[in-house]
């Protein structure tokens, strides 16, 4: 997918193509430092590139691009009024309703053929759409009763082909939130992380030939917030603020997932956490695995920052969200975490996709801007940038 000119100028964005929407460029640093004063130390990091500024009219966190260039971001309502959970983005970088809006209206009455809250979607290796619906009524409370799904799309027609009830795997402070999905010749399995809504989050594994959910891992301390953590972007500490009540703590349990080449580990981080996770998925989904022989397997992976969204390439590397440097990283399998690139336009650094011509995408959600963290006032400043950089690997499925 090469970076048309014509769409960035087309969309009227040639400002954000060249740096911050916020504001200019950094003065370039002096070659020689000033008498009495050391060099710098940090290492420059690697630069990336816009490939499409998203007019959205909502927040987009979640991100999926088809293997021939559609583009679909994913907008949850955090509110209840927002027009459009799930989007297609055009080349001009407009966002058209996904299907179409009749599915974006949620109805209560018709839970499984309308849309509530999608935070995230994922292709499989066939280029099926697979898209995650949390069901919420307005960002939280309890899930709308058969809302809570997964959706197989198929694109070429536009057509909703199947539709998974996740029922079985939510309970009433569940906030379903990222995605994956392995389908391979035997076997057709999703996992799905639940951040929680009061900081205890879960992983639901999902046999998809079958329909089974099984919620796992709901009492353990790597699905869980970390309590008292503080988590800074655009240089200000990310703090629920509401009127002139005292700032809180925001809380965030099992959020960004990512899955090994093979399939055989799950890697998983709370939102509220430095820490990265993993855990055997044949253990993960097999409901004769007991709580405890299961929290046996989880691997404590060590720091890796704050992050969002997570993935994997086929070298079996951790690609990381980095949300206080806006920066993308990469953990490498000795657990070595590397800073692969830097961008001020990489604002809440969310959802990672990789094409088979070794793109590496990032979207830029702006969610640390929004009015909840802002004491009332809406910062966000469309369009949301998505950026790109090359890697030397493929996408896992």
């Amino acid at each position: 997918m090469p970076l048309d000119r014509r769409r960035l100028i087309g969309s009227g964005l040639v400002a954000l193509a060249a740096g911050s929407a916020q504001a200019g460029p950094a003065p370039a640093p002096s070659a020689t430092p000033p008498a009495g004063r050391e060099p710098p130390t940090s290492r420059p990091a690697g630069t990336l590139e816009l490939a499409m500024a998203a007019n959205a009219p909502s927040t987009p966190t979640g991100l999926a691009i088809a293997r021939g260039g559609r583009m679909f971001v994913m907008m949850p309502r955090f509110t209840g009024s927002e027009p459009v959970t799930l989007g297609e983005v055009l080349p001009d970088g407009s966002v058209k309703p996904y299907p179409d809006a009749r599915a974006n209206t949620p109805d209560p009455k018709d839970p499984q053929a309308t849309l509530f809250h999608v935070p995230n979607g994922v292709f499989d290796r066939n280029d099926t759409f697979w898209i995650l619906d949390s069901g919420l009524p307005q960002g939280k409370g309890k899930p709308v009763p058969g809302a809570a799904k997964l959706l197989e799309i198929d694109i070429t027609q536009d057509r909703v082909r199947r539709v998974i009830p996740l029922d079985a795997g939510v309970v009433a402070e569940s906030s379903l939130n990222d995605l994956r999905v392995d389908v391979r010749a035997d076997r057709a399995l999703a996992y799905i992380t639940d951040q929680g809504q009061g900081g205890q989050g879960a992983i639901l594994a999902v046999d998809l030939a079958s329909g089974r959910v099984t919620r796992r891992l709901a009492d353990h301390p790597s699905t869980a917030t970390q309590e008292g953590l503080v988590k800074f972007v655009e240089l200000r500490p990310v703090m629920e603020q509401k009127g002139d009540a005292p700032a809180k703590h925001p809380k965030g349990g099992a959020n960004g997932i990512a899955i090994s080449p093979d399939g055989s580990r799950l890697y998983y981080a709370p939102l509220m956490s430095r820490r990265l996770y993993a855990v055997e998925t044949a253990a993960l989904r097999d409901p004769n695995v007991s709580d405890a022989a299961l929290a046996a397997k989880v691997q404590d992976l060590g720091e890796k920052g704050m992050t969002g969204g997570l993935t994997t390439d086929s070298k079996d590397r951790v690609y990381l969200s980095l949300q206080e440097h806006n920066a993308v990283g990469r953990r490498l399998p000795d657990g070595t975490v590397e800073v692969l690139a830097a961008d001020d336009r990489l604002i809440w650094a969310d959802t990672f996709w990789i094409t088979p011509d070794r793109w590496l995408y990032i979207s830029s959600a702006q969610v640390n801007r929004r009015p909840e963290f802002n004491r009332g006032q809406d910062l966000q400043r469309p369009p949301y940038a998505i950026l790109r950089m090359r890697i030397d690997a493929d996408p896992v499925l």
